[in-house]
């Protein structure tokens, strides 16, 4: 029997990203971002249906947001549960912009770019395309964190990774909306489960 790796005595999810691929790349990317220990904070399953707490009312509203501050991304379907959200992200740039280097990409919080952690100026900096989908995603958790902490909400937290997958036209794509608009009515199933989180 084989054991998860571990990482500073805990175990841990092994990376799926593609050594070879160009995550800033046009393209359909199914995400899971999980919260902090699969925390609750973003509401409850009741009868079936997501009921959001205040954080997690914030956490979608975030997501609705991401193509107002990132040119050429779209959404598809999505939805926020009590310890993670799933989504579609699109990347979608005209063939002469795909491989042009964009100076500066704007945060969900751009206002608040000078106030922004050090650990997070650093993960930017280090960051191997800013129009990467790690760096929408990236943008849209640190802009959660941002308002729970200014909020007095500090003991929220996300796990640090996140899952992504590449969808490919192989007709997957219908498989995995439906996916994601029937986890609330699985909830009491899947939610003992964390590897039902990842597909």
């Amino acid at each position: 029997m084989t054991t998860a790796p571990r990482y500073q005595g805990k175990y841990r999810i092994e990376s799926t990203r593609l050594p070879d691929r160009d995550y800033a790349a046009n393209g359909w990317y199914f995400v899971t971002i999980c919260t902090r220990d699969r925390q609750h904070f973003f509401g409850e399953i009741i009868a079936s249906q997501m009921q959001l707490s205040l954080i997690g009312k914030i956490a979608q509203q975030f997501w609705v947001d991401i193509p107002g501050h990132f040119n050429y991304i779209h959404i598809d379907t999505w939805v926020v549960m009590p310890n993670h959200v799933h989504g579609i992200i699109v990347i979608d740039r005209p063939a002469e912009l795909s491989s042009v280097p964009t100076p500066h990409v704007e945060t969900l919080h751009a206002t608040s770019l000078q106030r922004q952690s050090a650990r997070c100026q650093s993960m930017s900096d280090i960051s191997p395309n800013a129009k990467s989908l790690g760096a929408i995603v990236r943008s849209y958790k640190s802009a959660v964190t941002h308002w729970c902490r200014k909020n007095d909400r500090g003991d929220f937290g996300w796990q640090t990774r996140f899952y992504e997958h590449i969808i490919r036209a192989d007709g997957s794509l219908d498989r995995i909306r439906q996916y994601i608009i029937d986890n609330p009515a699985k909830w009491e199933s899947d939610k003992n489960n964390p590897t039902n989180l990842w597909m």
